[in-house]
């Protein structure tokens, strides 16, 4: 349900499966991380108290995108630093993503809709680095070999 994708003890990626589904509030992030992800479910009547968030300074030196996939099927290719392809894995509609560090592509399977969080502002092409990604032959999908 909550998959860590690693590469030399370094994180690269969380997925969050849409099945998680537990009480309380879970944060799956460290706290050196710049972009935090929680999963929070409350029974109906819970208050969450009224409050304002206090300015704190903060360095954000990568940047880390969040997806939420609404609709459709994604597979997610995952890279080292190095560019060096590792592996593959499919998102789902529901399915939450945290992209922390490292390379990623991605390859639409269905059509989807999906929402993107990341810190701000996006400097267009002085935010990232392009680079010659697999093809979709060449894909290593740990799930699949599962089966």
């Amino acid at each position: 349900m909550i998959k860590q994708i690693n590469y030399k003890n370094q994180l690269l990626a969380l997925i969050i499966s849409q099945k998680f589904d537990k009480p309380g509030i879970h944060f799956f992030t460290p706290n050196e991380l710049s972009q935090q992800l929680a999963y929070m479910r409350h029974p109906k009547g819970k208050v969450i108290q009224p409050h304002v968030h206090n300015p704190v300074s903060r360095e954000v030196l990568y940047t880390q995108e969040v997806l939420f996939l609404k609709r459709g099927k994604l597979r997610v290719d995952f890279y080292n630093n190095q560019r060096k392809y590792l592996e593959s894995h499919i998102l789902e509609a529901g399915d939450v993503i945290l992209l922390v560090t490292g390379g990623h592509g991605f390859e639409v399977l269905e059509e989807i809709e999906m929402i993107e969080v990341k810190q701000g502002p996006y400097v267009g092409e002085h935010d990232k680095t392009r680079f010659v990604g697999i093809c979709a032959e060449e894909a290593k999908i740990p799930e699949l070999s599962k089966l």
